[in-house]
Protein backbone atom coordinates (compact mmCIF):
# COMPACT_ATOMS: atom_id res chain seq x y z
CA UNK A 1 0.00 0.00 0.00
CA UNK A 2 2.98 2.34 -0.08
CA UNK A 3 4.61 4.41 2.61
CA UNK A 4 1.43 6.28 3.62
CA UNK A 5 -1.02 3.55 4.65
CA UNK A 6 -2.96 5.83 7.00
CA UNK A 7 -3.96 8.55 4.52
CA UNK A 8 -7.71 8.07 5.10
CA UNK A 9 -7.14 8.20 8.85
CA UNK A 10 -5.12 11.40 8.43
CA UNK A 11 -7.83 13.02 6.27
CA UNK A 12 -10.50 12.11 8.84
CA UNK A 13 -8.38 13.44 11.72
CA UNK A 14 -7.83 16.78 9.94
CA UNK A 15 -11.55 17.19 9.25
CA UNK A 16 -12.55 16.27 12.81
CA UNK A 17 -9.88 18.53 14.32
CA UNK A 18 -10.97 21.55 12.28
CA UNK A 19 -14.66 21.01 12.99
CA UNK A 20 -14.57 21.66 16.74
CA UNK A 21 -16.62 24.85 16.37
CA UNK A 22 -20.05 25.35 14.87
CA UNK A 23 -18.56 27.05 11.80
CA UNK A 24 -14.96 25.92 11.13
CA UNK A 25 -12.38 27.75 9.04
CA UNK A 26 -13.10 25.86 5.81
CA UNK A 27 -10.23 27.48 3.89
CA UNK A 28 -7.74 26.27 6.49
CA UNK A 29 -9.29 22.79 6.49
CA UNK A 30 -9.11 22.68 2.67
CA UNK A 31 -5.42 23.68 2.69
CA UNK A 32 -4.48 20.92 5.14
CA UNK A 33 -6.58 18.26 3.39
CA UNK A 34 -5.22 19.33 0.00
CA UNK A 35 -1.63 19.08 1.25
CA UNK A 36 -2.22 15.46 2.31
CA UNK A 37 -3.94 14.56 -0.97
CA UNK A 38 -1.08 16.09 -3.00
CA UNK A 39 1.55 14.34 -0.88
CA UNK A 40 -0.14 10.92 -0.63
CA UNK A 41 -2.21 10.85 -3.82
CA UNK A 42 -0.65 7.68 -5.22
CA UNK A 43 -1.16 5.72 -1.99
CA UNK A 44 -4.72 7.04 -1.76
CA UNK A 45 -5.47 5.93 -5.34
CA UNK A 46 -4.23 2.42 -4.51
CA UNK A 47 -6.18 2.33 -1.22
CA UNK A 48 -9.43 3.37 -2.94
CA UNK A 49 -8.98 1.43 -6.21
CA UNK A 50 -11.88 -0.91 -5.39
CA UNK A 51 -14.30 2.04 -5.33
CA UNK A 52 -13.19 3.06 -8.82
CA UNK A 53 -13.96 -0.36 -10.30
CA UNK A 54 -17.31 -1.15 -8.61
CA UNK A 55 -19.45 0.44 -11.35
CA UNK A 56 -22.57 0.68 -9.19
CA UNK A 57 -23.48 4.29 -9.88
CA UNK A 58 -22.90 7.24 -7.59
CA UNK A 59 -21.99 5.93 -4.14
CA UNK A 60 -21.45 7.62 -0.77
CA UNK A 61 -19.11 5.90 1.71
CA UNK A 62 -18.96 7.00 5.35
CA UNK A 63 -15.40 7.57 6.57
CA UNK A 64 -16.04 9.21 9.97
CA UNK A 65 -18.75 10.95 11.94
CA UNK A 66 -19.21 12.74 15.25
CA UNK A 67 -22.29 14.10 16.96
CA UNK A 68 -20.93 17.01 19.06
CA UNK A 69 -20.33 19.18 17.15
CA UNK A 70 -21.97 17.32 14.35
CA UNK A 71 -19.79 16.35 11.38
CA UNK A 72 -19.71 13.64 8.73
CA UNK A 73 -16.78 12.73 6.49
CA UNK A 74 -17.53 10.77 3.32
CA UNK A 75 -15.85 9.51 0.18
CA UNK A 76 -17.99 9.57 -2.97
CA UNK A 77 -17.45 7.53 -6.13
CA UNK A 78 -18.64 9.29 -9.30
CA UNK A 79 -19.26 7.12 -12.39
CA UNK A 80 -17.87 8.41 -15.69
CA UNK A 81 -19.67 11.57 -16.88
CA UNK A 82 -22.11 11.46 -13.92
CA UNK A 83 -24.05 14.71 -13.41
CA UNK A 84 -26.06 15.41 -10.27
CA UNK A 85 -29.20 17.49 -10.35
CA UNK A 86 -28.90 20.94 -8.82
CA UNK A 87 -29.25 20.25 -5.09
CA UNK A 88 -28.87 21.91 -1.71
CA UNK A 89 -27.23 20.67 1.48
CA UNK A 90 -30.09 21.31 3.91
CA UNK A 91 -28.34 24.40 5.32
CA UNK A 92 -25.20 22.48 6.36
CA UNK A 93 -21.71 23.87 5.79
CA UNK A 94 -19.59 21.66 3.57
CA UNK A 95 -16.25 21.08 1.89
CA UNK A 96 -15.73 18.92 -1.19
CA UNK A 97 -12.30 17.88 -2.46
CA UNK A 98 -11.24 15.73 -5.40
CA UNK A 99 -9.11 12.70 -4.50
CA UNK A 100 -8.91 11.11 -7.96
CA UNK A 101 -10.07 12.40 -11.32
CA UNK A 102 -11.67 15.78 -12.01
CA UNK A 103 -14.98 17.33 -11.02
CA UNK A 104 -16.89 20.39 -12.20
CA UNK A 105 -18.96 22.20 -9.57
CA UNK A 106 -21.58 24.78 -10.62
CA UNK A 107 -22.76 26.97 -7.72
CA UNK A 108 -26.24 28.50 -7.51
CA UNK A 109 -27.97 31.03 -5.27
CA UNK A 110 -31.63 30.34 -4.48
CA UNK A 111 -33.94 33.33 -4.03
CA UNK A 112 -35.59 32.77 -0.60
CA UNK A 113 -38.88 34.34 -1.75
CA UNK A 114 -39.40 33.05 -5.30
CA UNK A 115 -37.27 29.89 -5.07
CA UNK A 116 -35.61 30.76 -8.39
CA UNK A 117 -32.01 29.67 -8.86
CA UNK A 118 -29.28 31.81 -10.37
CA UNK A 119 -25.90 30.37 -11.34
CA UNK A 120 -23.11 32.12 -9.41
CA UNK A 121 -20.01 30.41 -10.70
CA UNK A 122 -18.19 27.27 -11.68
CA UNK A 123 -15.09 25.50 -10.35
CA UNK A 124 -13.02 22.72 -11.87
CA UNK A 125 -11.35 20.50 -9.28
CA UNK A 126 -8.42 18.13 -9.79
CA UNK A 127 -6.78 15.96 -7.10
CA UNK A 128 -6.24 18.01 -3.94
CA UNK A 129 -8.47 20.89 -5.11
CA UNK A 130 -11.48 21.76 -3.01
CA UNK A 131 -14.47 24.02 -2.82
CA UNK A 132 -16.61 24.82 0.19
CA UNK A 133 -19.83 26.53 1.23
CA UNK A 134 -21.06 28.08 4.45
CA UNK A 135 -24.20 26.81 6.16
CA UNK A 136 -26.63 28.68 3.93
CA UNK A 137 -30.18 27.53 3.21
CA UNK A 138 -30.01 29.28 -0.17
CA UNK A 139 -26.86 27.63 -1.51
CA UNK A 140 -27.21 24.90 -4.15
CA UNK A 141 -24.86 23.31 -6.64
CA UNK A 142 -24.51 20.68 -9.35
CA UNK A 143 -21.46 18.41 -9.71
CA UNK A 144 -20.18 16.47 -12.72
CA UNK A 145 -17.40 13.95 -13.21
CA UNK A 146 -15.43 15.42 -16.13
CA UNK A 147 -14.17 12.04 -17.37
CA UNK A 148 -16.18 10.00 -19.86
CA UNK A 149 -14.19 6.86 -18.94
CA UNK A 150 -12.90 6.96 -15.36
CA UNK A 151 -14.61 6.99 -11.96
CA UNK A 152 -13.76 10.09 -9.91
CA UNK A 153 -13.39 10.02 -6.12
CA UNK A 154 -14.08 12.95 -3.80
CA UNK A 155 -13.88 13.68 -0.09
CA UNK A 156 -16.88 15.42 1.49
CA UNK A 157 -16.95 17.00 4.95
CA UNK A 158 -20.33 18.26 6.18
CA UNK A 159 -21.42 20.02 9.35
CA UNK A 160 -23.89 17.23 10.15
CA UNK A 161 -25.59 14.27 8.52
CA UNK A 162 -26.88 15.07 5.05
CA UNK A 163 -29.73 12.57 5.21
CA UNK A 164 -32.36 14.73 3.52
CA UNK A 165 -32.03 17.55 1.03
CA UNK A 166 -33.77 19.03 -2.02
CA UNK A 167 -32.97 18.51 -5.69
CA UNK A 168 -34.17 21.19 -8.10
CA UNK A 169 -35.28 20.90 -11.69
CA UNK A 170 -36.68 23.44 -14.08
CA UNK A 171 -40.14 22.76 -15.46
CA UNK A 172 -39.01 24.14 -18.82
CA UNK A 173 -35.83 25.91 -20.00
CA UNK A 174 -36.88 29.31 -18.63
CA UNK A 175 -39.51 28.05 -16.18
CA UNK A 176 -39.74 27.91 -12.41
CA UNK A 177 -37.56 25.60 -10.36
CA UNK A 178 -39.33 22.73 -8.64
CA UNK A 179 -37.89 21.40 -5.37
CA UNK A 180 -38.07 17.63 -4.90
CA UNK A 181 -37.27 16.13 -1.46
CA UNK A 182 -34.45 13.57 -1.55
CA UNK A 183 -32.87 11.05 0.82
CA UNK A 184 -29.21 10.20 0.66
CA UNK A 185 -28.02 6.65 1.07
CA UNK A 186 -24.73 5.38 2.42
CA UNK A 187 -23.23 2.44 0.48
CA UNK A 188 -21.15 1.42 3.48
CA UNK A 189 -18.42 2.42 5.87
CA UNK A 190 -14.79 2.74 4.82
CA UNK A 191 -12.26 1.39 7.27
CA UNK A 192 -9.49 3.81 7.97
Amino acid sequence: MGKHPNTLKTLSAIALEHATAGQPDLASMARELGRVVHQDGAALAVRLAALRTRQRGLERWLLAERSMPSISVLVMAWPPNHLTPVHDHAGLWGLEMTLHGALEVQSYARDPVSGDLRMRGRDWLGPGDGTWFEGDQNHAHRCRNLSRYDTALTLHVYGGDLARYFAYEQAEPAGRWIAQPQRSAIAGRLHR
